[in-house]
């Protein structure tokens, strides 16, 4: 039986592959309390993209809150590191014989090794629609895009990742049968956005760490 990606609820997820949430998990709690150091360059670029998303957030679709918000902060990033790059819109598939079950769909933006194709991702990104509209499961479709990672990828580190709906980012992390999502990060408040800046800075470290 094969699966989408799009189908997947989070409790889903748990069930057909025994993963279990937990309130504290230690490497989100590491992530969440870094402490952001933004130049004050980038601070001018972040207030700019904001003030668009608070005039904006409660229309916006997918597209334009990809577009006019999530690329042009994830563009202040430091995406690529070492032998590792960004991926948008990848087929990313994995099969679990004892299951009976392949799982496949596209994925919205993934940190992975490689030049022409992803291998051994670590880092997921899935921007959902308006935050008024929520026609599937933000989070079951960023789990599976993860499980399905952790399957292929030959070293079994653990995976790190974040699902936005409109302006709240929430940040996700995948260690072997356990994960941990974080409360909300509003985005339209200037020390949460600095957070969710700071997080995404961090993924240079991480890699260096697990990769």
């Amino acid at each position: 039986m094969t699966k989408s990606f799009e189908t997947w609820e989070y409790e889903e997820v748990e069930t057909v592959f025994g993963l279990k949430r937990v309130r504290n998990l230690a490497l989100l709690t590491d992530w969440l309390t870094i402490v952001p150091q933004i130049s004050d360059a980038i601070k001018a670029v972040l207030l700019i993209i904001q003030e668009r998303l608070i005039d904006n957030v409660d229309a916006w679709n997918e597209d334009e809150l990809k577009m006019f918000f999530i690329a042009p902060l994830l563009s202040q990033m430091p995406l690529e590191i070492d032998d590792f790059k960004p991926f948008t819109q990848r087929t990313l598939s994995a099969k679990f014989p004892h299951l009976n079950l392949e799982v496949s769909g596209k994925v919205e933006f993934v940190i992975a090794r490689g030049k022409q194709r992803p291998k051994q991702p670590y880092f997921f990104l899935h921007e959902y629609k308006q935050e008024r509209r929520r026609e599937n499961d933000p989070l079951g479709q960023l789990l599976i895009s993860m499980v399905a990672a952790h399957q292929n990828n030959e070293k079994k580190t653990p995976l790190f990742g974040c699902f936005v709906v409109g302006r709240d980012w929430f940040f996700v992390v995948l260690d072997e049968q356990t994960y941990g999502v974080s409360l909300a990060c509003d985005a339209t408040k200037n020390h949460e956005l600095y957070q969710i800046v700071a997080m995404l800075s961090a993924m240079p470290d991480i890699v260096r760490r697990y990769f």
